[in-house]
């Protein structure tokens, strides 16, 4: 099976990860397995748990590192759930969780996935194929308004409300079926010149999969959960490249390292709340 995708920041999470010299961790987005094998190389007593909602980076990784043995170990579901997946291991706490946020390379150059506008095909986008409504099925079925939130929110589209008319007006003569078909209506409204450095597409594209895959509350959960079963001194350790989960990767650290989060100005605190 093919799965090739290149890990980034691979030293630099190691070297985080690592200086502990824990025994366990959890690997959320498994991906082609390298951060995995990394955390393997690294630490020669460190079994490492996988998780992968794409069944495909899951059986690739799991063909990749089967000569690991019983040090690592693979598992499909979301990373949002690792803490009850760890625990169907039978591992209670961790010494670091990593998380690499977004779509991989792999991902995006199967045009059979429908990421990429670069291809004809399926309008998918579903990190599991097997799980929840496509692209298509919310091009389809979403109210005018709610596509044009998506397209706004998630993918900073200037003519997101110009898109979501437009994508509306459409479906009521044909629904939407192909990435070609919606990149061409891309190009008529956003215009074929690139924008801000960018193919017209790509930042409908992007919100459309984030919001298909409910990335960044999935993301939130995730962290909440890392924060749960690490123990006390484990590392997290989260890799992240756009500005909406990035925002809240920061967001999360900051408030999980304040001891206080009353209202400015207060002669005492109220909240009780103690640093992470």
């Amino acid at each position: 099976m093919t799965f090739q995708h290149q890990s980034v920041l691979l030293d630099e999470a190691l070297g985080l990860l690592c200086e502990n010299r824990g025994r366990r961790f959890i690997d959320g987005t498994l991906g082609g397995g390298g951060h995995s094998e990394g955390i393997l190389r690294s630490l020669p007593e460190a079994e490492v748990l996988g998780i992968d909602r794409d069944p495909e980076a899951l059986a690739a990784a799991s063909l990749r590192l089967q000569g690991w043995g019983e040090r690592f170990r693979a598992v499909q579901g979301r990373f949002s759930q690792m803490q009850s997946l760890a625990e169907q291991q039978g591992w209670q706490e961790v010494d670091g969780v990593l998380l690499d946020i977004g779509v991989s390379s792999a991902q995006i150059d199967n045009p059979a996935r429908g990421f990429s506008f670069r291809f004809d095909a399926p309008l998918d986008m579903r990190m599991n194929p097997q799980e929840g409504q496509s692209a298509a099925d919310l091009l389809n079925q979403l109210p005018e308004q709610e596509l044009a939130d998506i397209l706004y929110h998630y993918g900073e589209e200037r003519k997101a409300r110009r898109i979501a008319k437009a994508i509306v007006e459409r479906r009521e003569l044909k629904p939407w079926e192909s990435t070609r078909e919606l990149n061409e209506l891309l190009e008529r409204i956003v215009g074929r010149a690139r924008q801000h450095g960018l193919p017209p597409a790509t930042r409908s594209f992007q919100a459309l999969r984030i919001a298909v895959n409910a990335e960044l509350e999935e993301l939130r959960l995730a962290l909440q959960a890392a924060l749960q079963i690490c123990r006390i001194g484990g590392r997290i350790a989260v890799i992240s490249f756009h500005s909406l989960e990035d925002r809240i990767v920061k967001n999360f650290f900051r408030h999980e390292a304040s001891s206080c989060v009353c209202p400015p100005g207060l002669p005492l605190c109220n909240c009780g709340k103690k640093a992470n």
